[in-house]
């Protein structure tokens, strides 16, 4: 059968598709011929940046994936973790930045949307979600708008469809102007030997599509998150899906259902790309043809060509491969639910994609080449510049401790989130041991009946993007840290991590450099800390009319707690405990926000992150955690010292005096270097402390004591814990309705 091409291919056509000139010739040489305006819709689709990683696939397979705990490392719809007593856990995190931008509301719900089908379709049942949000300066005319859609579509999904959204971040920066982030993140619990993968097995089986009717939202959408935006940003608005997520609960549960069967062979979402990525994947991996035919796809607009089927983004929709015996029983499944279930399609023994459409065929494609052999690029780059170290002298001090405290407090990274997390459901499932605010969320293991097993599971993502636009290595090593410490800090055993790696054109060697080298210190860090990269994504050309993104490689890290009655919290201090120290006094002020925030500079080399020291740290704080000696802890970062100490204070309600003396107060108050957490520890378990860190050779120092109504540290800083919480819980409500708070109230 010859391909019907109704429409020719022209080198304005190839270039609209984000493909060069090399690449078709060496699509036409695969094809065989010039393809059809479909398939040169399916070769863009799969060859596109956002599906294909040609341009960091190199680098990607540098990073450490496997452990003795690890189960399914990268290349499925999430990966897979051993949690033991028969369980895993599944999670991922995916980008949804281009379309959240475009249309902040349906970009972010369809995200969520995504990255929960990701877990569902491996079998898994999802139990916590986070996000982490970068938005532009808060003064720009559209930052509002998004903040306000993006939270709005995050919660309107998440909600609707019952997961609780425990951690995430949100940052602003005039980088992230023209582009926003987006990451979206999900886990979900299976049983280890209920795992579905999405490599199809046997020739002449039913592919079966399953879920929402195909319309025309988001067609190109792939393509178009593989590009830089331009003046024409506005068009694109019909590339951004839209997500209904009543349709997705109901299809969580029919997979589900379907899946204790025994029918199903194979399962992939149809995220990017849509049909056409799901299928191609399916018989690429299971070294098997596939054919689809059009007619049988149910749709829910007319006339709609087979391009646009192939390539449409509509969301809750699923394919699978089904036992052709039990293919009665899988429909009324589906049925039960009131889901679309259509068999469009078979597996083949010839390693061809072949699409029907009205009667004629719209592509012939090998299918190898379509999913194996897209190309990988070692794009030129350069070794990004290591900015000088700021001594402390040379770093103006304020000498306004309280001022420069609060002014944090009350800036844009550091402000309480509260107005954002309290728009997202923390607690559906009443599983939920801690919400957002603290260093990571924590939902407890239930068993098969609904009862609590004693065990929990952490949850973090972090990245400071401006210490990875100063130094990529040190960035991405820091990124990674700051998750295993945000996971020891609740008494978590690390586990392993998904990555995010949002950066701008990969074309520019500057911009390719970031990558190549925060991929390297990423690596080096998971590799130290025993975190595997399970899972992840990678979104680039994240730029706007030539000026790109802050390069952020966000981590998304899990952890084990394995006896919910020693878990540490933030909030946890009682009067008269004792606030340790574990780690140094600071002297890094390059690139703290109490440079950024109180001096208006953003310069210097980020602090250097030791990883044995990293580890050592760690692995002492969560032992005290599991031996019952805390009452609280939390890891210093962002602001240093005071904001640490104050975030406690705020947490607990309990004021502290604190002893310091210090030649640069400014530095020991507000540097950020690493490696650091705050305990708080009862009297009677503060020498056993201080021995135990002696034994292991771990830095520590007694800072003083929770007690009253006030943070006093030292001479410097003395501030009433109500101060301190009206500058921390202000910033947000008073930007987002343009009012101070004080006015909210009275009103």
């Amino acid at each position: 059968m010859t391909v019907t091409n109704t429409f020719p291919v022209t080198p304005e056509l190839v270039e609209e598709h984000g493909l060069s000139q090399e690449e078709y010739a060496r699509i036409v040489d695969l094809t065989g011929r010039k393809p059809s305006f479909t398939e040169l819709g399916i070769w863009s689709a799969m060859w596109n940046e956002h599906c294909s990683y040609k341009s960091s696939k190199k680098w990607l397979k540098t990073l450490p994936t496997t452990g003795p705990r690890v189960i399914q490392g990268p290349g499925e719809n999430a990966g897979v973790v051993d949690i033991g007593n028969g369980e895993c856990v599944v999670f991922k995190m995916e980008s949804h930045n281009h379309p959240s931008f475009i249309e902040p509301y349906q970009g972010a719900a369809t995200g969520v949307g995504g990255i929960l089908r990701d877990v569902f379709t491996m079998g898994a049942r999802p139990v916590a979600a986070m996000n982490a949000l970068r938005f532009g300066s808060p003064d720009h005319p559209k930052t509002k708008h998004l903040v306000s859609g993006v939270v709005a579509g995050i919660g309107g999904y998440g909600n609707s469809f019952g997961v609780p959204t425990v951690g995430g971040e949100v940052n602003f920066h005039p980088r992230y102007n023209g582009n926003i982030l987006v990451n979206a993140f999900a886990a979900g619990i299976a049983k280890t030997d209920g795992i579905f993968l999405s490599e199809a097995k046997g020739v002449g089986l039913p592919i079966v599509y399953l879920g929402a009717k195909t319309g025309r939202d988001g067609v190109g959408g792939a393509t178009m998150a593989s590009a830089e935006f331009g003046e024409d940003i506005e068009q694109k608005r019909p590339t951004v899906q839209v997500g209904d997520p009543f349709t997705e609960k109901c299809l969580l549960e029919a997979c589900l259902e379907l899946m204790k069967t025994g029918a199903v062979v194979a399962i992939q979402d149809m995220g990017a790309a849509g049909l056409t990525c799901s299928a191609v994947e399916m018989g690429a991996k299971g070294n098997l043809g596939v054919e689809l035919n059009l007619d049988l796809v149910p749709v829910r607009e007319e006339s709609m060509s087979a391009y646009e089927m192939m390539l449409s983004e509509s969301q809750e929709r699923m394919l699978m491969v089904l036992d052709p015996s039990r293919e009665k029983d899988a429909r009324a499944v589906f049925e039960k639910w009131n889901l679309d279930f259509a068999t469009v399609g078979k597996t083949t023994d010839d390693l061809r994609f072949r699409v029907l459409h009205q009667g004629e065929e719209v592509a012939n494609l090998p299918i190898k080449e379509l999913g194996d052999e897209a190309p990988e690029y070692d794009r030129p780059w350069v070794e990004p510049e290591s900015p000088p170290v700021l001594e402390p002298h040379a770093v103006e001090n304020t000498g306004d401790y309280n001022k420069a405290l609060l002014d944090l407090l009350n800036s844009p990274d550091l402000c309480s989130r509260r107005w954002v997390w309290e728009q997202y459901d923390t607690l559906i499932q009443a599983n939920t041991l801690q919400i957002p605010g603290g260093d990571a969320g924590v939902i407890r293991l239930v068993d098969d009946q609904g009862e609590a097993t004693g065990r929990a599971l952490a949850f973090t993502s972090d990245v400071t993007p401006r210490y990875c636009e100063a130094d990529p290595m040190e960035g991405g090593k820091q990124a990674v840290a700051e998750c295993f410490r945000n996971l020891c800090a609740v008494g978590a055993e690390p586990l392993a991590t998904t990555d995010n790696l949002n950066f701008g054109n990969p074309e520019k060697p500057k911009i390719m450099g970031q990558l190549v080298f925060a991929i390297k210190g990423i690596g080096e860090a998971v590799e130290s800390l025993s975190m595997p990269i399970v899972s992840g994504n990678v979104s680039l050309y994240n730029e706007t009319n030539g000026l790109g993104i802050l390069p952020t490689p966000t981590i998304g890290a899990v952890g084990l707690i394995e006896d919910t009655s020693k878990i540490a919290s933030i909030g946890g201090a009682n009067d008269g405990d004792v606030l340790v120290l574990v780690g140094l006094e600071a002297t890094h002020l390059g690139q703290s926000l109490y440079m950024r925030e109180c001096l208006g500079l953003e310069t210097g080399a980020p602090p250097p992150v030791d990883l044995m020291t990293e580890r050592m740290r760690g692995e002492f704080v969560r032992a005290a955690i599991g031996s019952g000696q805390v009452s609280a802890c939390h890891d210093v970062s962002d602001g240093g010292l005071a904001i640490a100490v104050a975030e406690m204070c705020m947490a607990s309600s309990k004021g502290a005096v604190i002893e310091l003396e210090s030649d640069q107060p400014h530095a020991a108050l507000f540097g950020e270097d690493q490696s650091r957490y705050l305990v708080a520890v009862p009297q009677d378990y503060a020498d056993m402390l201080a021995a135990n860190a002696e034994g292991s050779g771990i830095s520590y120092s007694r800072l003083g004591t929770f007690v009253g109504d006030r943070l006093t540290i030292g001479d410097y800083v003395s501030i009433s814990i109500e101060e301190m919480k009206a500058a921390h819980e202000s910033w947000f409500p008073e930007f987002m309705d343009g009012k101070p708070q004080e006015l909210q109230a009275a009103e």
